[in-house]
């Protein structure tokens, strides 16, 4: 039994978030977390919201509440969302948490040690509308690089390049929204980034395995330009973790907190502790400290490709840096941007369909087989309401639920609803399972690669094969002349609909779990060997018609769907 790590990108405060987000980390790392738990091995999934910095202030502010309660509540909204669409964390986490604040000081404490923090005074921008500084994102103005005319103080949404709020072109507050701001000096503390290069460069350089994607952002960032950059790791904020050297007060940062970059990551840790202090787990250490046993883990990580630098860089400067036996990541797995309808999905801008309006049009699993199967793994890919409509009637109603209905309402209305007895396979059903067995070893080699629509087509694929059996032998034909030979041919299809339920687990679970119910196959475990599998339901084994499994989305549903997600919401 493997030992499995897996952590999502943990999403921000402000807001629900959108599809974009939940395919870009959430939802392929629940997928292989389930797919892992299903082969029997040990898995701890963490996630948490992601509550300091500027976008929690700036929401808190909008919603007219305190800061601390308003993450509070959306982090209970965020949670609800999650087992909505039946994200299966073992802990959902809170980057406030009294475990992450004490970690992250340390972690401040071990870097200051080691001579990897240095104290910069600095030039910064002040708001005299507003009486105070202004960090990074409360900050806008034209991007220098590219003219996007809503660029941040710290990033260009439309071309990611990192930016200094002193970069933009008429820049502005976005509190206030006045444009009367002036440079002032403040003190901040500095991670020395650049004293790591060599040694990050070595790291990344070993790992031949992980995506292009992630390799060639980390080593844009390593060796582009003038090279990695030492960061600020300091905020003048009210909201956040307050700066401290381990358990002492920092002289001369008084009153700043650590900027959310650094503490958001080391919250994967933290994760861990709160989920033994909450009584779900024991020894979190033994996932994350290699002296305490977390040497035989292998430690994934899933983002979208805007997050990977702080990934790859900052957060192992972090850990190499403390000079403390962590554990590091062994994978990472990117993502590209999911796009909609000819635009962006936008959280701030409030554009695309939002996981909550997700959930209230049609169920999780609709939107967890569309957004897995078109994850944009190589390239950016784009939701169109045709191509979802598309792609659910003829992978899940028209493949997969018409399988499960076409056997089960003809065995009832021909033999009973029970799994009838009788006949001997032949080749047809030879070659059937031969497929079969086939086709799951390639699944199981996608899936284990976290190739993800890769692993979908080969589903699919395996969804369709049955259906192609059926055609093939026409048990409602072969049954007229010889009735037992009809009986081997609905047995051996009704025995397809447990192992399909539990292969299609990790991409829909609710499905899943009611096809393994109807057939009366509940605890049926991952088809180790497919031949048996394909047996396990005996002649006389009592099953029921399910319900429909998946229905099909009308043209007037999409029309509908597709005018009222064309605006932005509120």
């Amino acid at each position: 039994m493997a030992r499995h790590l897996i952590t999502s990108a943990i999403p921000y405060i402000n807001g629900i978030k959108h599809l974009g987000n939940l395919v870009g980390s959430q939802l392929p790392a629940d997928l292989f977390a389930r797919y892992q738990r299903a082969r029997g091995h040990e898995v701890l999934f963490l996630c948490a919201t992601d509550e300091h910095g500027t976008p929690a202030e700036l929401a808190a502010a909008k919603a007219g509440k305190p800061v601390a309660e308003y993450c509070a509540e959306m982090h209970e909204v965020q949670a609800k969302i999650a087992e909505g669409f039946r994200l299966s964390f073992d802990h959902f986490g809170r980057s406030s948490s009294e475990q992450n604040q004490k970690l992250t000081q340390h972690f401040a404490g071990q870097l200051a040690d080691n001579g990897l923090i240095r104290e910069v005074s600095e030039t910064q921008i002040y708001s005299n509308a507003d009486g105070r500084f202004l960090p990074d994102r409360y900050i806008e103005g034209t991007c220098p690089n590219c003219g996007f005319e809503s660029a941040r103080g710290d990033q260009c949404d439309n071309c990611t390049k990192q930016l200094d709020p002193t970069d933009l072109i008429n820049p502005y507050s976005t509190i206030s929204g006045s444009t009367d701001l002036e440079e002032r000096e403040t003190k901040h503390l500095y991670l020395r980034q650049s004293e790591m290069r060599e040694k990050l460069g070595e790291w990344i350089d070993s790992k031949h395995d992980w995506p292009v994607l992630t390799t060639s952002i980390a080593k844009k960032w390593l060796n582009d330009g003038d090279g990695l950059q030492d960061r600020g790791i300091t905020r003048d904020l009210d909201w956040g973790v307050p700066v401290k050297k381990g358990d002492e007060d920092w002289p001369g940062m008084e009153g700043k907190v650590f900027y959310v970059w650094f503490d958001a990551p080391v919250e994967y840790i933290a994760c861990a502790q709160e989920w033994v202090d909450a009584g779900k787990g024991e020894d979190w250490a033994r996932w994350w400290r290699t002296d305490k046993g977390a040497e035989d883990v292998t430690y994934t990580q899933f983002m979208g490709k805007d997050n990977v630098p702080f990934h790859t860089l900052s957060f192992p400067v972090t850990i190499f840096g403390s000079g403390e036996p962590w554990k590091l990541v062994d994978y990472i797995k990117s993502f590209n941007y999911l796009n909609y309808d000819g635009g962006q999905f936008s959280t701030s801008r409030g554009r695309g369909v939002f996981m909550d309006q997700a959930l209230e049009i049609l169920p999780a699993d609709y939107w967890r087989w569309w957004l897995l199967s078109h994850a944009p793994e190589s390239s950016d890919s784009e939701f169109t309401w045709e191509n979802f409509q598309s792609s659910v009637n003829k992978d899940l109603a028209d493949v997969l639920g018409n399988f499960v209905s076409r056997v089960t309402k003809f065995c009832r209305s021909k033999f009973s609803e029970a799994v009838p007895e009788g006949g001997d396979y032949g080749p047809e059903e030879l070659a059937l399972i031969e497929d079969i067995s086939a086709r799951v070893s390639a699944y199981q080699a996608h899936m284990d690669a976290m190739e993800v629509r890769k692993s979908a087509q080969e589903l699919r694929a395996i969804w369709v094969a049955g259906n192609e059996y059926l055609q093939t032998v026409a048990p409602w034909s072969t049954f007229k002349e010889d009735p037992a030979k009809a009986a081997v041919q609905i047995r051996l299809a009704l025995n397809l609909i447990p192992l399909y339920a539990v292969l299609s687990a990790p991409f829909i679970p609710d499905a899943s779990a009611s096809l393994l119910e109807s057939m009366n196959a509940e605890g049926t475990e991952w088809p180790s060997d497919v031949p048996a599998a394909l047996s396990a339901l005996q002649a006389g084994h009592a099953f029921t018609v399910p319900e429909v499994t998946f229905r099909k989305i009308t043209d007037d549903e999409r029309d509908e769907w597709q005018e009222k997600f064309a605006g932005t919401r509120d």
